[in-house]
């Protein structure tokens, strides 16, 4: 399966490349390849192109929304960021890394949930944050 068959997102603001493990409802985990022809690279920063942490907060989210969308309560369902606790980023992401991103759901209700997620950096972590997200009807 590939991400875009349960995420809405595309590019340029789809952030994974690839489903790795998948356990509806409860956890997902990813992969995203920065090639360095990324739109945010020209920008952030010239001549020292860096990963924004809002954007692997982001990469992280779209993982958790994989595991929620792939739980069939959810399934015509959008979990929309209802906030970001804890953020922590730890390691520069250059154009050539990959990300392994993970997300794991601490609680799920009708309305919306927390999930806890990381992106690991040949296996550190790069950054690390808590999400809290609502569903809303996709």
């Amino acid at each position: 399966m590939r991400p875009e068959e349960l995420l809405p997102h595309r590019p340029p603001f789809l952030f994974v490349d690839e489903i790795v493990d998948l356990q509806p409802g409860v956890s997902a985990r990813g992969r995203w390849r920065l090639t360095g022809d990324e739109w945010f690279f020209a920008g952030h920063f010239p001549g020292r192109p860096t990963l924004p942490g809002v954007l692997m907060c982001e990469a992280i989210a779209q993982v958790g929304a994989l595991a929620v969308r792939s739980d069939d309560r959810y399934a015509d369902k959008l979990p929309l960021f209802g906030g970001l606790d804890k953020a922590r980023f730890r390691r520069q992401v250059v154009p050539g890394d990959e990300l392994v991103l993970e997300c794991e759901m601490a609680r799920m209700s009708a309305r919306a949930g927390r999930g806890v997620g990381r992106a690991l950096l040949g296996g550190d972590v790069a950054t690390e944050c808590e999400l809290m997200f609502v569903v809303v009807d996709a």
